[in-house]
């Protein structure tokens, strides 16, 4: 659908934000991971809505999170759809859950992994990575021994 975009498979595909996630892409480009967070209850919201799950108030604002993470659980994709992930293979989709708060996940990659570590819980980090000109993502890597 989108390699007449990018026939070669250059890049992968770039996020579009709007109102509701501009402020996590900005806070990426600063290499920073900001999640919303409520006002009045203090959950963290992810993916990004307009009003609290926990206390359904709209008193939301971005707050720096620490990038620190447990891995959930990942995949090898053997057929993406994508021309730059075809061009990828093989390549770690997972599941990473966010120290700060029970439930907190995100989808990303795994960069700087070694295949037959990776295990369930162990720790992980958020690395920002340019993928695309003027396009940065946050990815998880396996956390420094000790950390």
């Amino acid at each position: 659908m989108f390699d007449d975009l990018d026939p070669e498979g250059l890049y992968p595909p770039v996020p579009a934000p709007d109102e509701l996630t501009r402020f996590f892409w900005e806070g990426v480009l600063e290499h920073r991971l900001l999640i919303l967070r409520c006002n009045d209850c203090g959950f963290y919201v992810h993916w990004p809505r307009q009003a609290c799950p926990n206390c359904l108030s709209f008193s939301l604002a971005p707050a720096e999170v620490s990038g620190q993470a447990t891995l959930v659980t990942w995949t090898f994709p053997s057929q993406p759809f994508d021309a730059y992930y075809r061009s990828h293979i093989p390549y770690a989709l997972a599941v990473v859950e966010l120290v700060e708060q029970p439930g907190l996940k995100m989808v990303t990659d795994l960069v700087d992994y070694d295949k037959e570590a990776l295990r369930i819980d162990m720790p992980v980090h958020v690395v920002f990575r340019e993928v695309a000109p003027g396009v940065t993502l946050p990815l998880f890597a396996p956390a420094p021994s000790g950390a």
